[in-house]
């Protein structure tokens, strides 16, 4: 059983002002006539659409908010038949291009929640990463959105950067809480071959010092009175993602531009391998359709990340089956181990077994024979 209608709807932005050194995302340098060519073919993928209403929309990227302001305009004035009954509605704002008026704009469209690319205090590890935001850039930004009645702020925050320090990180920790967010995503650097880092040859942080990093962020965000509900995702009270817990409790969700990807009716779709691909034929879908055997693993993959762990009862009114029985052998013998436990409601990892669980999906998806 898969959703009727996507439960969300991701739209992806390719162009930033600048580069990343860490990013290998689908993403250009912003110029102002490929984002107009490239708002035309998004125009013409949503009007092929029926049009749905889902619980969230998130405007990704690359940067959305590089984009001018007659541009967001357009952008955001497209989606509007799809956000008349939308209860979460992000987008994502580079604190360097944070303007007067882009915060009500973006609230004027019906967005109510901001994920804002904090990722370090330290002048030298941002120069490091060619991102440029200052102190009163992220000031403003919140000041910006609080005013347009926007409150709900996230921050991203890296770890185990290249050369980043115990009193860096700490102070990077320290700074964002000081900000007020109402949410954190943790994000441990893995370096890719075609990113600036990777062409640099620079490494991050060796395994032991990035878990270390990764406990102390996690219990000095608690300390902080954040909550944890999944690996990466820390909130105040009532602030979690809506769209990410969709996209972990494997609700189909529709991927909108050159970069996104989507899940539907138990297809996998990426869009063309180029922009310029993307231009010419925006409707062009890469399909893989998955088994049900693929889709019972990546349902449990994608639950276990939330501390709560597995909708054991949307996995049986999915599938026919429970997730026990499905893998028997090696849940019988986690739970023996204490690595995971379970309800009549929920499959969880414990502490221990949270810690190691890329390893035991791992011996999951050995049993599995996918």
């Amino acid at each position: 059983m898969t959703d009727a209608k996507p439960r969300s709807l991701y739209v992806h932005v390719p162009f930033c002002r600048t580069i990343c050194a860490y990013c290998d995302f689908r993403r250009y340098v912003y110029r102002s006539e490929a984002a107009d060519a490239w708002l035309k073919a998004v125009e013409k993928e949503l009007q092929a659409r029926e049009v749905f209403h889902p619980e969230t929309i998130y405007i990704g990227g690359g940067t959305p908010s590089a984009l001018n302001d007659d541009q967001l305009e357009t952008l955001l004035s497209l989606l509007d038949p799809f956000a008349e009954e939308v209860k979460e509605y992000t987008a994502e704002v580079n604190p360097e291009t944070v303007r007067e008026g882009l915060a009500e704009r973006l609230a004027r469209h019906s967005v109510n929640r901001i994920s804002a690319g904090f990722q370090s205090s330290s002048k030298r590890l941002l120069k490091l990463m060619n991102r440029h935001h200052t102190e009163k850039d992220m000031e403003r930004l919140f000041a910006s959105f609080h005013q347009a009645g926007i409150t709900n702020i996230s921050l991203d925050l890296m770890y185990s950067l290249p050369s980043q320090t115990s009193s860096e990180l700490q102070e990077a920790v320290e700074t964002a809480v000081s900000y007020g967010p109402t949410h954190l995503s943790l994000y441990s650097l893995t370096i890719e071959e075609n990113s600036v880092f990777g062409k640099k040859g620079l490494k991050p942080c060796d395994e032991d010092t990035e878990a270390d990093m990764y406990e102390w962020i996690a219990e000095r965000l608690r300390q902080c009175g954040y909550r944890q509900y999944e690996v990466s995702s820390f909130e105040r009270e009532g602030h979690s993602s809506l769209h990410n817990c969709n996209v972990w409790n494997y609700h189909d969700f529709a991927g909108i531009g050159y970069g996104a990807w989507g899940m539907e009716q138990g297809i996998r779709y990426t869009h063309s391998e180029t922009l310029k691909g993307y231009l010419q034929d925006p409707l062009y879908h890469k399909d893989v359709n998955l088994s049900e055997r693929e889709q019972m693993f990546e349902s449990l993959m994608m639950g276990l990340r939330l501390v709560e762990g597995l909708d054991r009862r949307l996995f049986l009114e999915r599938f026919d089956q429970d997730p026990v029985s499905v893998y028997p052998s090696c849940m019988e013998r986690f739970r023996k181990e204490g690595l995971m436990d379970w309800n009549e409601e929920r499959v969880f990892c414990t502490g221990k077994g949270y810690m190691i669980m890329n390893n035991l999906l791992e011996e999951i998806l050995e049993e599995a024979d996918l």
